[in-house]
């Protein structure tokens, strides 16, 4: 029998980012180094992942193992990979912690680090120039320890993510550029640069002043560099999970289907391997209260700023596939947010279409219940009056969907439509689909698909519950009995005649006047 009361428990590394102080404190670590080791063989590397998932833990990582801290390693898999543990020169760059509107903030920022190192090997500057500076630093420490120089550069795009669109912009853009440049000049003496961010900005900007990094961003080798995949969440915290199910009166399995459905879901390569959110994770296990940490955390400031120069239609966006370049190579432009949206976290690929020997191409989706509901509020949030509880109106939509209500589903949702600001009515046939798109995405548990393909053509919105599936057509200062009769015509519920469950077809006409719902009609 065991004694609970020897039991130690578990310390979560919520807010530690200091791979040193995980392993010297006793944190629980989710052993990564063998690709760690796998990864320092390389070059010059980049790797974009959301905010908040162990890029700088992974940095930190790195920078441990290339200053030749062996004794922090052991137990871990590294150890049967590495065998001679030399001490690199390395250079640490974080970006996190500053605000890079003002000016002269960039500039300091990087001033402040080569004085620094400077200081370290005794080196007096002989120019004023900061690129040189840089590059003699390199110079100087390979001369004097034999061995070439590691450069780590955590949130490289911060500068440019902070003044996004706005004058400042192009100035940091420049800075970054003239002082990454140094590292095509002393290339003799890097033996590892690694850069992380958010964001992935074009070739034509700040990465044009040096060889160009390996982008390790969708390479299958390294898409459970961060977070954390099923197997270490088994394998690391399956008494985590035990000891959460028993907090909240739920059975172990039901409370790994909760936080798989919750915060599992990202992925980053063609492998489709799952990952989960490890911010969201470790808050949970540590506190023992359910809740979305990730994106309670904070909505980033440049991604406000993109969505308020977009009316961003996420319904369109989904309903296409791409190819990788078109949600990767983001060209520093607020034109588009869907490369944005798919960097910072918002959405990722959720399948692969194989297209021979042309290139692959994916669908891209919300990767959980956490991401998706708090985008959808965030959106909804804007496109409502603020007078508006869109949070109450839902609930009580979810009621009525859950009984079979659909004639007091229809108040409720003619009611939402009628707090919808006027200015974001003006496109009417968008407006109407737009707005149920919406109020049903906000209701997380339910599968919503906008213009379902099949043989025949496109149904406006499909719903799908745990007991039915609803068939929306809808139509602009037409008749419900029409929109009913294109779903019969074009054989929009053919997919589901071998479903279990109820199939009810709705037809709705909107009236393009009052911008609420004319005529609605439902049949089984």
């Amino acid at each position: 029998m065991t004694d609970n009361a020897n039991i130690v428990p578990m310390k979560y590394p919520v807010g530690v980012q200091s791979f040193e102080v995980m392993r010297q404190e006793g944190f629980v670590y989710v052993d990564k180094t063998d690709l760690i080791y796998q990864l320092a063989q390389k070059h010059i590397c980049f790797l974009c992942r959301p905010r908040r998932f162990g890029k700088s833990l992974m940095l930190s990582t790195l920078e441990a193992y290339f200053s030749g801290k062996k004794e922090l390693f052991e137990g871990l898999k590294i150890t049967s990979l590495e065998k001679e543990w030399k001490q690199y020169p390395v250079f640490h760059l974080d970006f996190n912690g500053a605000n890079f509107q003002a000016p002269e903030t960039l500039l300091n920022r990087l001033s402040d680090a080569v004085a620094l190192w400077e200081k370290q090997y005794a080196i007096t500057p002989e120019s004023k120039n900061l690129g040189d500076r840089f590059a003699y630093v390199l110079q100087q420490a390979h001369k004097q320890t034999g061995l070439r120089c590691v450069v780590l550069v955590d949130e490289y795009d911060k500068p440019l993510l902070d003044v996004l669109g706005e004058p400042q912009e192009q100035a940091n853009r420049e800075t970054l550029k003239a002082f990454y440049s140094v590292f095509k000049l002393a290339d003799a003496n890097l033996r590892f640069v690694m850069l992380t961010g958010v964001t992935k900005f074009s070739q034509v900007s700040v990465f044009s002043g040096f060889n160009q990094p390996m982008d390790i961003s969708m390479a299958p080798a390294y898409e459970a560099m961060c977070g954390i995949t099923e197997e270490e969440l088994d394998a690391v915290f399956a008494s985590s999970i035990a000891e959460l199910a028993a907090k909240n009166n739920r059975p172990a399995e039901g409370m790994k289907t909760l936080l798989k459905r919750r915060f599992d879901g990202y992925h980053f390569s063609q492998n489709m391997t799952d990952i989960y959110n490890p911010f969201s994770l470790l808050n949970i296990f540590d506190t023992g209260i359910i809740s979305d940490y990730w994106f309670a955390s904070g909505t980033p400031t440049y991604l406000i700023k993109l969505l308020g120069r977009n009316k961003v239609d996420i319904s369109a966006m989904l309903s296409r596939p791409y190819e990788s370049s078109y949600f990767m190579d983001y060209r520093a432009s607020t034109e588009d947010p869907l490369a944005m949206l798919y960097q910072s976290g918002y959405l990722t690929i959720k399948s692969v279409v194989q297209r021979g020997d042309d290139a692959n191409r994916y669908y891209l989706d919300f990767p959980n219940t956490e991401v998706k509901r708090g985008f959808i509020t965030m959106l909804s949030n804007s496109y409502l009056t603020h007078n508006t509880d869109s949070k109450s109106i839902v609930e009580r939509i979810v009621d009525c969907l859950e009984a079979h209500q659909l004639d007091e589903m229809r108040d409720l949702l003619d009611q939402y439509l009628s707090c919808v600001d006027y200015e974001m009515r003006k496109d009417k046939e968008y407006h109407f689909q737009y707005t149920l798109y919406l109020i049903f995405s906000l209701m997380s548990t339910y599968s919503v698909k906008v213009e379902r393909h099949n043989s025949q053509g496109w149904a406006d919105m499909i719903v799908e519950t745990a007991e039915r599936v609803y068939i929306f057509e809808f139509k602009l200062d037409g008749s419900a009995e029409a929109a009913l009769q294109q779903i019969e015509e074009k054989e929009y519920a053919k997919p589901y005649l071998t479903d279990s469950r109820k199939v009810t077809k709705i037809g709705v006409a909107f009236s393009s006047q009052t911008g609420t719902i004319k005529e609605w009609m439902a049949r089984e």
